[in-house]
């Protein structure tokens, strides 16, 4: 039997943190719609991983944030046959800007979340990349599809 060729879809999350609490955004559309992830997005063609996740911060949520204060925590490899992803996990120790949902059609909630007690509709990548990053465990890969969220 032959293969099929591999396809990689390349995104970038942010795991910021503050007085024990995690910032998370609530998608309002898609297949993660009614699910809580980390302020996200896919990398362009020609971007690379860290221009990803400070484009994406800035779009959705008015933060700023500079190449130099970003420190990549953990990467997620989640194969499936449709819709394969590498999932990079940015910690910013600085970053600056308020606060602000810039993109109310795509997120109907942000905000600040106590990280012992997260949303129990947090997506499970999300959950997963966490409890990898407070373990120092630097890779992992977790076969899941999402077409299984709103079941």
């Amino acid at each position: 039997m032959k293969s099929k060729p591999q396809t990689v879809n390349t995104a970038s999350l942010l795991f910021l943190v503050k007085d024990d609490k995690t910032l998370l955004m609530r998608r309002a559309e898609g297949p993660f719609k009614g699910f809580y992830t980390f302020v996200s997005g896919k990398v362009d063609v020609g971007e690379t991983f860290t221009e990803a996740i400070i484009r994406e911060v800035k779009e959705e949520a008015n933060l700023d944030l500079k190449a130099k204060d970003l420190k990549v925590a953990h990467i997620i490899h989640q194969p499936d046959i449709d819709n394969e992803y590498i999932h990079t996990y940015f910690i910013a120790n600085k970053w600056g800007g308020e606060l602000k949902n810039m993109e109310p059609e795509k997120c109907d909630d942000i905000g600040w979340f106590d990280l012992d007690n997260l949303p129990e509709n947090t997506i499970p990548l999300v959950l997963k990349a966490i409890e990898n990053i407070n373990k120092n465990v630097f890779y992992s890969e977790l076969r899941w599809d999402t077409k299984t969220l709103n079941k």
